[in-house]
């Protein structure tokens, strides 16, 4: 049914990294939500007003607020796809950041007001419910349809990397197992007479709020800034080592600004006494690579290390050496050495994980006490460089 859908609306649908492609995959998508969502809040608010179940009708509400949330996934896409301009030079993909979050308090919103509803029907031991099979049908094809919905917006998700696609998977992931606890109330009450459709309500609203609750904090997460993923970092490496005249390769750091919005920086170390603009055009084409293969737009920095004398060489392995005795996880870059006649300078970097809970002080007084140990006439400067 996907793959019909996207071949009846998406011309390029191969073209996953278009804007145009990615808003008429969320435009479709979206569409699809609406309609769905609204028949299936009209048919259980019907049933659950006929035969007074607050839990059906809370469901429905749920729907609604699907509805809304698919309306918009629907704005956002028309956003994101707008080109950069002088306000927004990286463009308006984190829209859809924006939009997920939405999205996440309307779910928390409708869990709170199911589980007050909830609530009150059982201090007030109120109860109304009537058993019916038509109940049972309705939402036993909900479940189904919101089954199918999931790994729609999942699978579309996917295709265009897109967040808001996949909260809606999520929520519509949490909608399932939320209708499935009212169809359990809903058969046991007509089973045995006893009714839990309050109970229900309640354990459908912690649901509902626990789904709410993962996309807020999967959206914060975007829009605060994450590390990159292992995978790309893997990625980013491969290509600069495919070059042997990149030494090294550091301060990595990857800026999203939205799906198909990657842009890098990172640090080249190269043979300072190779010729510059040798060394620029191969920083060039590493850029042009990262653009054409990965479809980040990087911007590398040169970093000119003494190759052809031994002495630094080997003294730069030697502090290698002792900074990991300290904690393996440690490791150095932009090594320089400067001579004196009573003492002489080691300037460099060391990278610390965030994992290692030490101070930058701290760390930077254990280098030097380890250096000092090399050769007491050695004074460290050295700059932590936390990743």
């Amino acid at each position: 049914m996907t793959e019909l859908l996207c071949r009846l609306f998406i011309r390029d649908r191969d073209n996953v990294n278009s804007p145009k492609t990615r808003r008429a995959y969320g435009t479709m998508a979206s569409l699809v939500g609406i309609v769905l969502n609204i028949l299936l809040f009209a048919a259980k608010f019907t049933a659950g007003l006929i035969f007074g179940s607050l839990a059906i009708s809370a469901d429905a509400f749920n729907n609604l607020s699907d509805a809304g949330s698919s309306i918009i996934s629907l704005i956002s896409f028309k956003i994101s796809a707008k080109p950069a301009d002088r306000d927004h030079p990286f463009g308006h993909a984190r829209i859809e950041y924006v939009a997920s979050m939405i999205v996440s308090f309307l779910i928390l919103l409708i869990g709170y007001e199911l589980a007050s509803d909830s609530i009150s029907k059982i201090v007030t031991a109120s109860s109304s419910t009537e058993f019916s099979i038509i109940s049972v049908v309705v939402l036993s094809v909900s479940i189904l349809a919101k089954l199918w919905m999931c790994l729609f917006n999942r699978k579309i998700g996917k295709k265009i990397s897109s967040q808001v696609m996949m909260a809606s998977s999520a929520d519509s992931l949490s909608d399932v197992i939320a209708t499935s606890a009212v169809l359990l109330s809903t058969v046991i009450f007509g089973a045995t007479g006893f009714d839990i459709d309050a109970w229900a309500g309640i354990a459908v609203s912690l649901m509902i709020a626990f789904a709410g609750l993962k996309i807020l904090n999967e959206t914060k997460n975007s829009i605060l800034g994450e590390a990159p993923g292992d995978e790309l970092v893997e990625q980013i490496k491969w290509v600069v080592s495919q070059y042997p005249e990149a030494l090294g390769v550091h301060d990595l750091m990857v800026h999203n600004y939205g799906p198909g919005r990657t842009i890098a920086t990172l640090h080249i170390e190269v043979d300072g006494s190779a010729d510059m603009f040798k060394s620029h055009d191969i920083v060039d084409n590493i850029e042009k690579r990262m653009s054409n293969e990965l479809g980040i737009q990087c911007t590398i920095h040169m970093d000119p290390i003494v190759t052809d004398d031994e002495r630094v060489s080997e003294l730069r392995r030697t502090v290698e050496i002792a900074v990991k005795q300290i904690d393996s996880r440690l490791g150095i870059h932009d090594f320089r050495f400067v001579s004196g006649e009573t003492h002489s300078n080691l300037l460099f970097d060391v990278t610390v994980p965030f994992e290692i809970k030490q101070s930058d002080a701290d760390i930077r007084r254990l280098v030097s006490e380890a250096v000092a140990t090399i050769d007491n006439s050695y004074f460290a400067v050295v700059t932590i460089d936390r990743q």
